[in-house]
């Protein structure tokens, strides 16, 4: 009888997690809550483009058509890419479009006999015989719930998408107060992109948030409105103007072999951990040096934008977004006015930066503030003990959702590319590991929120 293999989400990760799922003789069921195949690339503000190369941001059975000759493609047309790559491995026949996962309980021993376990379910093998995964689904056309009983799950929901993350304000000094409209930038991005321009324009806008959907939407409502607008930001970024500091690879200072031996990882050996500690130097050499570049080509001591944390600090927090072309030109002619603001409240007409006594005023006010996506994940499992799991330990080197723990795997496809899909995917069917991130074949699956 074929296993069957519960895969959650339709995004990057999802389609790599069907097609080798496949691959190893078992049944996925993909249950996708969009219309589409995509994930996050299915609807995107229409100035995005992809942040990492095209070369390195690739499937490696599939490569980017020759029709695509920009190394940083927008993001139609890394939908099209992704779309294909479902299409040309007959995958969609297995999704179930417009549905909603709202429910994961496994169903065998309690929650006392499973915290117990020292192996994967109980006895080491990636199917145990102890129980089996009861996942809940929402049909969002028809609105109707079906439950679906499997012998593993596979979660692919991503950490850009979904829940959005809304500061929170003190009564009376929120959204309610403010006569003019409060989105987030989620919903911003699924606007078609005509209906989008005519949203903002001649308003006066303020955009929350200084991340890669921040700086996309500030140029793109900089354009629309004909009115200059500001761009409020908690903490200023290392963000960067292109991956060439000082004409050298960032690639090959951070993202190499030898780059890895200068960070100190959990369970190192005495050698790895001595040569960490030599290199530690160079690691700050890198940073300085990767620094002095940016503050150059972006003049952010001119503008008061010289972030007080590192760019390793940074770096090391996929945190990471390229600045769009001239953004910094319309900073300087005044067009975009950036305005630090840690804390702030809303008024009737507009916004007040905390330590201000007047306030600015606005017509909309754009939320590029993030997504929940622990949060969101977290309650898609039924069983306290899988929300502490998932939770995690805040003295934890690494977060618990990223583990694989009786039968299931959290799947990002934020994660940085290891060096073979086929022997990382493998695992996940065939033998008892401890860390495993599918998404390998996206040789490097970074985009900005």
């Amino acid at each position: 009888m074929d296993r069957k293999v519960a895969i959650i989400g339709a995004g990057i990760s999802g389609l790599l997690a069907c097609k080798y799922t496949l691959s190893k003789g078992f049944y996925p069921i993909v249950f996708e809550s969009q219309s589409t195949v995509g994930g996050v690339w299915t609807k995107t503000v229409e100035t995005t483009k992809l942040q990492t190369p095209k070369p390195v941001y690739q499937f490696s059975d599939f490569p980017w058509p020759e029709s695509v000759s920009e190394d940083f493609p927008d993001g139609q047309k890394v939908f099209d890419y992704v779309n294909e790559y479902a299409k040309h491995f007959d995958l969609v026949k297995h999704i179930k479009f417009n549905t909603k996962v709202v429910g994961i309980e496994f169903e065998g021993p309690n929650d006392e006999e499973i915290q117990a376990w020292s192996l994967w379910g109980g006895n080491g093998e990636p199917f145990g015989s102890k129980g089996k995964w009861k996942v809940v689904v929402e049909d969002l056309v028809t609105l109707s719930t079906e439950i679906y009983n499997v012998d593993f799950v596979i979660v692919c929901v991503g950490r850009f998408s979904g829940l959005p993350n809304i500061p929170e304000f003190p009564p009376k000094k929120g959204p309610e107060a403010f006569d003019g409209k409060v989105i987030h930038s989620m919903e911003y991005a699924a606007m078609d992109h005509k209906q989008a321009a005519e949203f903002v324009k001649g308003k006066r806008v303020i955009v929350v948030g200084f991340q890669k959907s921040a700086l996309d939407i500030v140029m793109e409502c900089s354009a629309a409105n004909g009115k200059s607008m500001h761009s409020f930001i908690h903490r200023a970024h290392w963000n960067v103007p292109d991956y060439l500091p000082w004409g050298f690879s960032l690639a090959h200072m951070y993202l190499s072999r030898f780059s890895e031996l200068m960070v100190h990882k959990p369970g190192e050996g005495l050698l790895l951990s001595l040569l960490a500690t030599i290199l530690a130097p160079l690691r700050y050499a890198y940073s300085k040096f990767v620094e002095s570049d940016i503050k150059k080509k972006l003049r952010l001591e001119k503008h008061g934008m010289v972030p007080t944390h590192s760019f390793l600090k940074e770096i090391s927090s996929c945190l990471i977004s390229t600045v769009p072309e001239k953004f910094y030109d319309k900073v300087e002619n005044g067009e975009i006015k950036l305005k630090m603001a840690p804390s702030f409240s809303f008024c009737n007409n507009g916004v007040l930066v905390e330590g201000e006594t007047s306030p600015i005023e606005a017509d909309l006010v754009i939320l590029a503030t993030g997504f929940k996506g622990e949060k969101m994940l977290k309650h898609i499992f039924m069983s306290q003990t899988f929300q502490d799991y998932i939770t995690g330990s805040p003295d934890a080197a690494l977060p618990l959702y990223s583990q694989i723990r009786f039968g299931w795997v959290r799947v990002d496809q934020g994660m940085h590319s290891t060096k073979d899909t086929k022997t990382s995917s493998n695992r996940i069917l065939r033998e008892y590991f401890k860390y495993i991130y599918l998404g390998d074949e996206m040789q490097m699956g970074s985009r900005a929120s």
